[in-house]
């Protein structure tokens, strides 16, 4: 019986009508696998995940060998977004197991949950090197019934390793500017300087180290900092890892030059990139900057918010050809007849220039992948129009599935991106955008009475897993942003609810942060990882937004745990700043101050507007803003702050020390550039 009918997962829904017997992870999977006497398959994917479609439909969707799978085994499909914390203790012995990792991942485990065999994706016969999965299966099943003994000893080992992992946290205190600069060095020697970004293939977005880098030379004026963040967004967004039709990014780019994405979109990416495009904008002024966060701003509302208020996690990479097979990127790829059937012979020869579409192709079956080589061409009402017949042409293409789950943490990321940006280019539509799901957050996800979060909903039900780290911190930064855009108070209320939690349920006694948290589920290992994935960190999430909690407030306590958690960020800086930049960003603004920044003036005043968009446009590093009434009870930062002369004031304070107010934008404008 397959019991995933009744999942809030997309992922696992996905997976509801396979002759697989599966089960949710559950302690009752693992009681039925110990009643059995049979090893447990664990099977961890998610929804957007091409090669987890791949396995799906050759192996799961067999009868044959779902047959097997049902005989020998008790099947537990889990999607890691939904248990982020499974996924990653799991991963973690993949990855020390074979050196490697990725999804689908499939793991055998005794029913205590212990681990003893590793894999990612298996073919259904044996090809390239790897043995077919019913192969696997069969000795998995073949070493549990005639070598239990080995087995169990093999899982005791590893078990073992893993909880004997430390991370030792080095210092008190968040790093100084020789580390930072230590950072700086090591990026720059990783920096691909022919294409942007860092490494070679797959190369994906480098969302937080191009946030460090902008506020690194926020602070120190170093141009080579700012080079390397504009020069990759420049090339990222002429690449068809950017949707150059209908906005956002795509997962990563399966070469060095940003040509062919993995087409999947992703939430959280397209939330990361969006802020930092918007900040890019700020500190150059770009217009490429610009039309970047706009257009990517308007994709996350237009394809994935949901009817709730949300945004839901992600759209598939595979879509139906017209042939009606099914292909990755076929709803994004165009052939030039493609290209003439829509536009006409002139215009398609135009767009075929301007796109970098070939008779040759740049991915599959002769198809291009939308690119813009070269300068821009002086045409631009002719491209516009060409622009829009190939989106309105694209719109009656089958389009690729969503997974509408609203993830607390991306969710987060996205309030504060939508916030941003919708203040620095005046458009209150994405800044309503933002509220809104906030609002989701505190009223589906989040319990008043505790100040917990859920992990998940879905269609405004809430799931059934507990938040992470990522998600008290993530959501807290987008309320302390929003916050400050919209000048209400009660969003700074929320995150230092979320925060309090997180300092009694998360810390680690040594200044660190665990991923769950002290009450939650019991794993074979507690998951704690400073480092950034394909989003920040928890921990490092956690210290940014204590850091800003901080400022708003002047909370001491905060301020010290802030601190203590960017400790780990020093050690790290100079031998791995690549996979620390959300670390390190939120050390800049430490070392910066953060500056706080308390505008006070009459709702609805020109003079109050004009000082509030100023003190949002500053690029000092991690920089908070409050805005009110004189002496107004919305923000800590407004009281005893009266108007200067009857006047809007700005008043602007770091480190103990507070400038005298000013009244002109331009004097403001002065005192936050750095």
């Amino acid at each position: 019986m397959n019991r995933l009918v009744d999942a809030t997962s997309p992922y696992l829904l996905q997976h509801a009508d396979n002759p697989v017997d599966w089960w949710p992870w559950s302690p009752e999977a693992f009681e039925e696998a110990r009643r059995r006497d049979v090893p447990v398959l664990l099977s961890v994917g998610y929804s957007a995940c091409h090669w987890c479609h791949v396995m799906a439909r050759e192996s799961f969707e067999d009868v044959a060998t779902a047959a097997v799978v049902n005989d020998g085994f008790v099947a537990v499909k889990v999607d890691r977004e939904e248990r982020p914390d499974v996924d990653a203790v799991y991963m973690e012995a993949v990855q020390a197991a074979t050196g490697q990792g990725g999804w689908p991942m499939t793991v055998f485990l005794t029913p205590d949950g212990e681990p003893f065999y590793f894999g990612t994706y298996f073919p259904p016969e044996p090809r390239h090197g790897m043995p077919g999965f019913r192969q696997v299966l069969e000795g998995v099943r073949s070493a549990w019934r005639d070598r239990r003994e080995e087995v169990g000893e093999v899982a005791g080992r590893i078990v073992r390793d893993l909880s004997e992992r430390r991370i030792a946290q080095v210092g008190g205190a968040a790093p100084g500017g020789e580390e930072l600069g230590a950072a700086l060095l090591g990026l720059t020697r990783e920096y691909d300087a022919t294409r942007g970004g860092f490494g070679g293939a797959p190369k994906f977005p480098p969302s937080m180290a191009l946030e460090f880098l902008l506020r690194h030379h926020a602070r120190t004026g170093s141009e080579g900092a700012l080079q390397m963040a504009a020069d990759t967004c420049e090339a990222m967004a002429r690449g068809g890892i950017y949707d150059q039709l209908g906005g956002g990014f795509a997962r990563y780019s399966v070469d060095r030059e940003w040509v062919v994405p993995h087409f999947e979109k992703m939430l959280y990416d397209n939330a990361l990139l969006c802020r930092v495009y918007a900040h890019l904008w700020r500190a150059t002024g770009s217009d490429l900057a610009r039309r970047v966060a706009v257009g990517t701003a308007d994709f996350m509302v237009r394809e994935l918010r949901t009817a709730q208020g949300g945004f839901a996690s992600a759209l598939d990479a595979d879509s139906d050809r017209a042939d009606g097979t099914h292909a990755e990127g076929a709803y994004y790829v165009w052939t030039p007849d493609e290209l003439r059937e829509v536009l006409g012979e002139e215009d398609a020869r135009l767009a075929a220039q301007y796109f970098g579409v070939t008779e040759d192709g740049t991915f599959e079956h002769g198809a291009s992948v939308l690119q813009l080589k070269g300068g821009e061409l002086a045409d631009g009402d002719r491209i516009a129009g060409v622009r829009a017949r190939l989106l309105e042409a694209r719109e009656l293409r089958p389009r690729p599935g969503r997974d509408d789950k609203v993830v607390a943490a991306w969710n987060g990321l996205a309030i504060a991106a939508l916030a941003e940006t919708g203040a620095y280019f005046e458009r209150p539509d994405l800044v309503r955008a933002a509220l809104d799901a906030a609002d989701l957050l505190v009223r589906v996800h989040m319990d008043d009475e505790h100040a917990r979060l859920a992990r998940t909903s879905r269609d405004g039900v809430v799931g059934a897993n507990s938040g992470v780290l990522e998600d008290y911190a993530d959501v807290a930064e987008g309320f302390v942003t929003l916050a400050g855009v919209t000048g209400e108070g009660v969003w700074l209320e929320f995150a230092g609810l979320l925060l309090d939690t997180v300092l009694r349920h998360f810390a680690d006694g040594d200044g660190g942060f665990h991923d769950t948290a002290d009450d939650a589920e019991r794993l074979i290992r507690r998951p704690q990882d400073p480092t950034d994935n394909a989003t920040p960190s928890g921990w490092t999430a956690a210290a940014q937004a204590l850091l800003s909690y901080a400022a708003h407030t002047g909370s001491e306590r905060h301020r010290t745990a802030a601190e203590g958690a960017l400790g780990i960020v020093g050690a790290l800086a100079g031998r791995a700043p690549r996979f620390i930049g959300w670390g390190l960003a939120a050390a800049e603004a430490a070392l910066d101050g953060p500056r706080e920044v308390a505008v006070v003036g009459p709702a609805g005043d020109p003079a109050t507007a004009a000082l509030h968009r100023t003190a949002l446009l500053g690029t000092a590093p991690g920089a908070v803003v409050a805005v009110g009434e004189p002496d107004g009870e919305e923000f800590p930062l407004l009281r005893d702050r009266p108007l200067v002369d009857g006047r809007p004031a700005a008043y602007v304070c770091r480190h103990f020390t507070c400038d005298a107010p000013v009244t002109d934008p331009k004097a403001l404008a002065e005192r936050l550039g750095g």
